[in-house]
């Protein structure tokens, strides 16, 4: 009787199908909403490409969740679960959170310490957040304009220390930062304002093929090497490192001060 309901059945007996939704139609909706989340495959190629391990394991994650969430949400008879539902939609909504999370703060170019306490720190705030609220517009926009403030604190102080625009170069700002947050703003404005319960299976679907493909111009390229550490330096460290000195390991002693063949053998 729900099923017959939610796929737009209506009246004491279900008998009114003057708002059905055709077989085809809910079939279109799911394939639409499932297979738009192949659009993060190129954010993954690309982070793995650039040596962003930890955030292609989260698209990764938000397209798995993603599919099989909306494969398990749609009304009608084309609906396949593979665990809970309520699961399900925990993970999609955390997915797409913290696919927005990571990608800004990698944007930032933080210290590696830096930037791993603030994705613990942003994954368990966000989840908390999502059991309070998992349609709060502000559990998007909330995260997305800190992540958004850290960045631009850590581009200024590099742009004051350097005297000189931060990232650098022209073609970064015109051909993958302007036209990123152009498709990432497109994207938040549809899910905010546009967005309805009669056109959500097409909407919806543009709003996954949006964010990964801003992701995919927003993402930073790999980190090149330290140039201020000389190369002949660098061939003389150790391949296998072994510490033996033990005030360094407790770190009762400045590392930098400490010559390399007195913490290390090969």
């Amino acid at each position: 009787m729900s099923v017959l309901f939610l796929s737009g059945w209506s009246g004491w007996g279900c008998t009114d199908n003057t708002q059905a939704f055709t077989y085809g139609f809910q079939l279109l909706s799911t394939l639409l909403l499932c297979l738009s989340n192949l659009m993060f495959l190129p954010p993954v190629l690309i982070a793995l490409r650039g040596h962003y391990l930890l955030e292609a394991s989260v698209y990764i994650f938000t397209m798995f969740f993603s599919t099989f969430y909306h494969a398990c949400d749609q009304p009608g008879i084309v609906v396949f679960c593979i665990m809970e539902y309520d699961v399900l939609q925990f993970c999609d909504f955390l997915g797409s959170l913290m696919s927005v999370w990571v990608t800004v703060i990698s944007m930032a170019r933080l210290q590696p310490i830096i930037k791993q306490v603030l994705y613990l720190l942003g994954a368990m705030l966000l989840s908390m957040a999502l059991q309070l609220d998992r349609h709060g517009l502000w559990n998007l926009l909330g995260p997305s304009l800190f992540a958004v403030g850290i960045m631009a604190v850590a581009w200024t102080f590099r742009t004051i220390r350097r005297r000189h625009c931060y990232p650098p170069t022209w073609k970064r700002w015109l051909f993958y930062l302007c036209p990123g947050t152009l498709i990432a703003s497109s994207a938040v404005a549809l899910y905010a304002f546009v967005e309805t319960e009669e056109n959500y299976f097409y909407i919806h679907s543009i709003w996954h093929m949006l964010i990964a493909g801003s992701v995919g111009f927003l993402l930073p390229p790999r980190a090149k090497p330290d140039g201020r550490v000389a190369p002949l330096a660098r061939r003389k460290g150790c391949g296998y490192q072994l510490c033996v000195n033990e005030q360094e390991e407790l770190g009762l002693v400045d590392p930098g001060s400490v010559s390399i063949n007195s913490i290390c053998t090969s």
